[in-house]
């Protein structure tokens, strides 16, 4: 099972980014990183909601969401979401040839039919008993472990801006 950050880590994390106070002391040196971190505006959203945005080469949907939630809107959003992606804490890398005016319709297709997330091989060797368990049940079992279905359809349902 692979580690990663939760719903709740993530999104503090934005939280600091959009400004709050981080609830420990931060060294000069620190402070600076997160200066220069609140003035890069890529990806952080805004108070109100996420930012899709659209660098050189692709479109990054910045969830804040966790490894969870993230894997979860991966596998909802099936061919809108780039295929060659490994999932991560913070972002779902789109199509790149997805529009603004086409986004709406993709959400409201999905979130009211969430996927649970494609298991990997290396999970499925390592699931204790796994051997004593019929293959689509060690899936079954992976991958709802794996899901986060009550975050990833509060960040579907979030309001989304595209930015470049």
């Amino acid at each position: 099972m692979p580690g990663g950050l939760s719903f709740e880590i993530s999104r503090s994390m934005r939280d600091v980014l959009l400004g709050a106070d981080a609830p420990v002391t931060l060294t000069r040196r620190a402070a600076g990183v997160l200066a220069g971190l609140r003035s890069d505006r890529i990806g952080r959203g805004h108070a109100d909601g996420l930012v899709i945005s659209r660098g050189e080469d692709d479109l990054r949907w910045w969830t804040w969401a966790g490894y969870r939630a993230n894997a979860t809107l991966k596998a909802t959003l099936g061919s809108a979401a780039d295929e060659a992606q490994r999932v991560d804490d913070l972002s779902i890398r789109l199509r790149a040839d997805l529009r603004p005016s086409i986004w709406r319709g993709v959400v409201d297709t999905v979130q009211d039919r969430l996927c649970l997330p494609e298991v990997d091989e290396k999970a499925l060797a390592g699931l204790k008993f796994s051997d004593a368990l019929p293959r689509h049940l060690a899936v079954a079992t992976l991958a709802a472990r794996l899901a986060n279905l009550d975050h990833a359809r509060a960040v579907l349902l979030e309001p989304v801006r595209f930015a470049r």
